[in-house]
């Protein structure tokens, strides 16, 4: 397995440019599949998760060429599958996303049970139900879900929870579904209303995106079209408390707009050093932290993806904080990794943890166990003294592209080895 090999204590200086949010590629990726008609995305970020979900489509018939780094296109005309490559459906999570999709074009698909990292549970029959509701027939087996639908027909759904995935499979079965669908208690992420505002280019007639109530006007058929993904939200926190907690001065670029108010919102309560100018967030050496509560919770409040590098932060406050993270229990994983390194953290339960400092942190071996706390723990391994080697990292660059390139360019002395 590939490897990081950081020597930290030094201060992260210069300018890094956000990638394209991963939460948004995911969905507006399968979303191309509603159509026969290409359609040409913008701004896609090169890391792993992309990748496997492109090679699921190329599998299926969808003929995919990137035209530069980061401008994708895909031609879904020869789509023809009912049954999708198991193998990289286990290992992406996000393959879920195709279901609803799929189901619109061709009336019929079997997915094998889905990958992906091990946050705790997240059950998929809000998926399954939103789906049953616009018309569908779902089965499964020790091995696939089956979903048959011969005219999917709007309706009214409540979803059990304000699941994002589940939000977006719903969307994308009722763009084509005969007649209204209204979505209550809708996830309203921004990567939602990003998916929102892809299909209404392709011709979908979507009102209420970003709130918790989407209301949809079925239409016949789809079209092509391009777009550009929103910046990546996740790493501008992550980049953010990285030159914070090195005591660095970092611009990081193509910020983006409207989507980060609960991030500066604690950046600011726990006494960072930043402000804003126009697309650029510009964090400045922090003397001193301050503790907090980081409660999460559903947009617009503090985002789950984010607990892991706050938390790291939080080890440097002068006094003692409370997380509290109840999405999924497997969210504090990465807190044994901190102690190693020589966090004070009580964990109280599956979901709360209390956060003493400031400590000193120092270099340790240490494991990533999902993509987010990876990325909190190369945040702790910079600004640690002394060297750290964190393993399973191909599971930070599911969500990171080439992120120790794009960290050596702000002086971070970090080498991937094999």
């Amino acid at each position: 397995m590939p490897k990081f090999l950081i020597e930290g204590g030094i201060p992260l200086r210069g300018k890094i440019k956000v990638a394209g949010a991963k939460n948004a590629a995911l969905p507006i990726i399968a979303a191309t599949v509603l159509t026969k008609e290409e359609s040409v995305i913008n701004n896609v970020p090169r890391i792993s998760d992309v990748e496997a979900l492109i090679e699921i489509l190329e599998k299926a018939g969808v003929k995919i060429k990137w035209l530069e780094e980061h401008k994708v296109q895909i031609d879904p005309s020869s789509l023809n599958i009912s049954q999708l490559d198991s193998r990289l459906v286990k290992r992406l999570r996000a393959s879920i996303l195709l279901l609803g999709p799929l189901l619109a074009r061709l009336g019929k698909v079997s997915m094998p049970h889905p990958g992906g990292c091990i946050i705790g549970r997240r059950p998929v029959g809000t998926h399954f139900m939103a789906l049953e509701k616009l018309g569908a027939k779902i089965t499964q087996d020790q091995e696939n879900y089956h979903a048959e639908a011969e005219d999917l027909k709007g309706s009214e759904i409540f979803l059990g929870e304000a699941s994002v995935t589940a939000t977006e499979n719903a969307m994308m079965a009722a763009v084509l579904a005969e007649g209204k669908t209204v979505i209550k208690f809708a996830a309203c992420e921004p990567h939602v209303e990003d998916l929102a505002k892809f299909l209404t280019k392709m011709g979908a007639k979507i009102k209420g995106a970003g709130s918790h109530t989407v209301e949809i006007e079925g239409v016949k058929e789809l079209h092509g079209t391009e777009h550009r993904l929103i910046p990546d939200q996740l790493e501008v926190g992550t980049f953010a408390i990285a030159a914070a907690i090195t005591k660095g001065e970092v611009i990081v670029e193509d910020i983006g707009s409207g989507q980060l108010d609960s991030i500066l919102a604690k950046l600011d309560d726990i006494g960072v050093n930043f402000k804003v100018e126009g697309e650029d967030l510009i964090v400045k050496s922090t003397k001193s932290f301050k503790p907090t509560t980081l409660k999460i919770d559903t947009w617009p409040g503090f985002p789950t993806d984010l607990q892991a590098p706050f938390t790291v932060l939080l080890t440097q406050a002068n006094g003692t904080s409370l997380v509290h993270d109840w999405l999924y229990e497997g969210r504090l994983n990465y807190i044994e990794e901190l102690v190693k390194m020589g966090a004070n953290i009580t964990v109280c339960d599956p979901h709360r943890a209390i956060v003493s400092g400031p400590t000193s942190l120092r270099g340790a071996k240490i494991i990533s166990p999902d993509i987010r706390a990876g990325a909190a723990l190369v945040v702790a391994a910079l600004a640690a003294k002394g060297k750290s080697e964190i393993d399973n990292i191909q599971l930070v660059e599911r969500g990171y592209e080439k992120l120790e390139e794009r960290l050596k360019k702000l002086g971070a002395k970090i080498e991937r080895i094999e």
